[in-house]
């Protein structure tokens, strides 16, 4: 088995009085696709948001269990959070471009050896993201001007400059066109080399094409995971079937 790279145990989590997520104990496998699917409110973005403690700062939120990433717990121990989100870097279901150009999108938060490993990791990232081809001959123009599926992408790549180990995803599809999508989707087969990726996907069939393992959160609590194939093809829960054949949700 592959060396988890997150570790879960009775995980729960709390905006105030309120409980989002309840006792969630799983492992994310290092250079895996960690699909996770759900109706909406079912606690995947929260989840997503704890494991880079993109939560700090909401008021009341709180925490109890155990979440680590490395080995380090990281609502127990002391934790360099900055650094963590670097590690676990993070792209949204809408696009966000920031106002300037592609180039410097992509150069704004990383630290160089000079032009030249700038534009080399630039290139690498572009092409990770199946950006490369459509943008090399115009980085110097507006990144508002590609289209919303190019936006993503950029966002992807702007992610992936920053080198992190994990790469989490909140529907990073859900307002693209089918040929973004597949474009995504082939991005992350390449990616999972490299690093490990977390899914939130309200899309069940996105889930059953990318993702090596697969959890289905329902009303905070994880269902099941397991292997994809298993939880699409023979779910030992009644409501995991109920809820990838379509029946909810």
């Amino acid at each position: 088995m592959t060396e988890p790279i997150v570790e879960v145990r009775n995980f729960s989590a709390y905006y105030g009085h309120r409980r989002a997520l309840t006792d969630i104990s799983l492992h994310i496998r290092r250079h895996e696709i960690f699909g996770i699917i759900g109706p909406a409110g079912g606690g995947k973005t929260t989840f997503l948001r704890c494991l880079n403690r993109m939560n700090d700062l909401v008021p009341g939120f709180l925490t109890s269990g155990i979440l680590a990433f490395e080995g380090v717990d990281l609502y127990h121990e002391r934790v360099d959070v900055p650094l963590l989100r670097r590690k676990l870097g993070m792209v949204f279901a809408t696009p966000v471009p920031l106002p300037g150009t592609i180039y410097q999108n992509l150069v704004l938060g990383p630290k160089f050896g000079g032009k030249a490993a700038a534009e080399e990791r630039i290139e690498r990232s572009l092409r990770a993201a199946y950006l490369w081809d459509e943008v090399k001959d115009r980085l110097h123009t507006s990144a508002f001007a590609l289209s919303g599926g190019q936006q993503q992408r950029l966002c992807l790549a702007r992610t992936l400059m920053l080198e992190p180990d994990v790469l989490l995803l909140d529907e990073p599809c859900s307002g693209l066109d089918p040929i973004s999508t597949a474009k995504i989707e082939e991005a992350l087969e390449e990616l999972k080399k490299e690093l490990t990726v977390v899914l939130v996907t309200n899309n069940v069939m996105q889930a059953s094409r990318v993702a090596d393992r697969t959890a289905l959160f329902l009303q905070g609590k994880l269902v099941e995971h397991g292997e994809t194939e298993q939880i699409f093809v023979n779910p030992k829960e009644k409501v995991t079937l109920e809820y990838v054949s379509g029946r909810f949700g």
